[in-house]
């Protein structure tokens, strides 16, 4: 047992802190920069004069962004999609991982159906296939043409399914001298039993949904289908066409303030946003999901 009271452990304990903080530093001074880069005026930032905190602070960009009504379209679409996602691939990705930690005497194919996964994860058709087959199913310019190519991921099947593998299998036992079925282990032993790994991948499915943009750009045709990833990355301002239209002094004054560098950091800050609230709440389980759904006894 470690003796934390010595000096030795004191020393120790203190260099892992200094480590610890100084790494979180180089992880949070980037964000910190892309934020005050957001809010600062064009010329300083066109300069490199933005450190830490904004030079001639203003909002341009995030207005650029929020007052666009086809930006709250896009966000209430990742929004359904990452719900319709998350919901989609905790009932397909649970059930299987169950049935796959059943022995070959009780499930006979478990073996192919096994490979299947590892081949399904180690390879895959590609995207103009992957594009085929969502065409011929006419889910083009459809929500589902976003959810159901990712329906099942196999690494959270495979995580899933060692996390069970190390749930004792006494209480599997007890529960079927009991009477119960083979759905009520499943619900009410395995699965809160589950939770961590659960968390886990549910956290991958959330993050991933939202930070997909490339999905949108291939499977939506009309930029009000677009999801907000997509929505973000297809921003662009062409300052001469601007000039050349009918706008307003004011707004042109307030599009003149905004630069490449300025939009595309309100875009970091806008992206990251809905992830920062939801690793709160399932962060705590991320490492010991992973770590007890990565290693099988």
């Amino acid at each position: 047992m470690l003796d934390t009271k010595s000096k030795s452990a004191k020393i120790r304990n203190l260099v892992i802190y200094c480590i610890v903080i100084f790494l979180g530093l180089i992880c949070l001074l980037p964000l910190v920069n892309i934020l005050a880069i957001s809010m600062s005026g064009s010329a300083a930032v066109t300069a490199n004069k933005v450190g830490l905190t904004p030079v001639d602070f203003t909002m341009t960009a995030y207005r650029r962004i929020l007052e666009d009504q086809q930006f709250w379209r896009s966000f209430g679409i990742s929004v359904v999609r990452v719900v319709l996602t998350l919901v989609l691939n905790l009932v397909l990705i649970i059930p299987l991982a169950y049935v796959m930690t059943r022995s070959k005497r009780e499930f006979r194919a478990r073996n192919i159906y096994m490979n299947l996964l590892i081949f399904a994860m180690l390879f895959n058709g590609g995207m103009i296939p992957t594009y085929i087959v969502v065409k011929e199913l006419h889910l083009l310019n459809t929500i589902w043409a976003l959810i159901l190519p990712g329906a099942v991921p196999v690494f959270s099947v495979i995580l899933l399914m060692n996390f069970f593998y190390g749930v004792p299998k006494a209480l599997e036992e007890a529960a079927i001298v009991d009477g119960a079925s083979q759905l009520q282990v499943l619900i009410k032993i395995m699965v809160p039993c589950a939770k961590p790994a659960i968390a886990t991948v549910s956290l991958f499915s959330i993050v991933g949904s939202w930070n997909d943009f490339l999905g949108g750009l291939i499977y939506m045709q009309k930029v009000k289908d677009y999801p907000i990833m997509t929505y973000i990355q297809s921003l662009s301002i062409d300052l001469q066409e601007l000039v050349n239209s009918s706008m307003n002094s004011a707004a042109l004054e307030n599009i003149a303030e905004l630069s490449n560098k300025n939009l595309n950091a309100a875009k970091i800050v806008v992206a990251v946003i809905p992830l920062l609230l939801i690793y709160p709440f399932l962060q705590r389980y991320l490492i010991s999901g992973i770590v007890m759904g990565s290693v099988k006894e």
